[in-house]
């Protein structure tokens, strides 16, 4: 899919092709099936390993907005790292504006948090509430929001302006 529509000029005869090109192929992009991806999942000191627990990412691109999904399962190998986690995004975000999507917790308890995109970035900081006062977001980390174990999930849901 092209994100610049293409220029008509005064007595051109367009083509099926490019009928097809332009209009139809450009239209169907949108009932696409998403895209998978594998996201990096990072934190400010020392990173989190997988060991065996599931990340899996998938994406929906139109034009410059992207959708995204990410879901990761922790397992009973996963170390959480130490520091702030972010998780890597499909396209590097738009160089202008803040954006945010939702994230939450699937453990013992749910708790909804937010995933924050600086200006340009590839990746999302992810935050928390630390206590049960809600205005106060923090990373999230190993204990944040909660002490992460094997079969906590974290769900990420975003939608996002990206560069190009």
């Amino acid at each position: 899919m092209t994100t610049t529509p293409r220029t008509w000029f005064s007595g051109e005869v367009p083509t099926g092709a490019t009928f097809n090109a332009e209009i139809r192929d450009q239209f169907n992009a949108i009932f696409d099936a998403w895209t998978p991806y594998t996201p990096s999942w990072t934190a400010v000191t020392t990173n989190p390993t997988l060991g065996n627990a599931v990340l899996i990412g998938r994406y929906m691109k139109v034009g410059r907005t992207c959708h995204v999904r990410v879901d990761l399962t922790m397992g009973s190998t996963t170390t959480y790292g130490s520091g702030g986690w972010a998780l890597g995004l499909p396209f590097a975000a738009s160089p202008t504006g803040v954006q945010n999507g939702i994230i939450h917790t699937l453990m013992s308890v749910r708790v909804a948090g937010h995933m924050n995109i600086s200006p340009g970035a590839s990746v999302g900081q992810l935050f928390f509430p630390t206590t049960a006062n809600p205005t106060q977001l923090s990373f999230a980390t190993a204990t944040v929001p909660i002490t992460w174990a094997a079969n906590a999930k974290l769900s990420l849901a975003l939608t996002y302006e990206t560069a190009a």
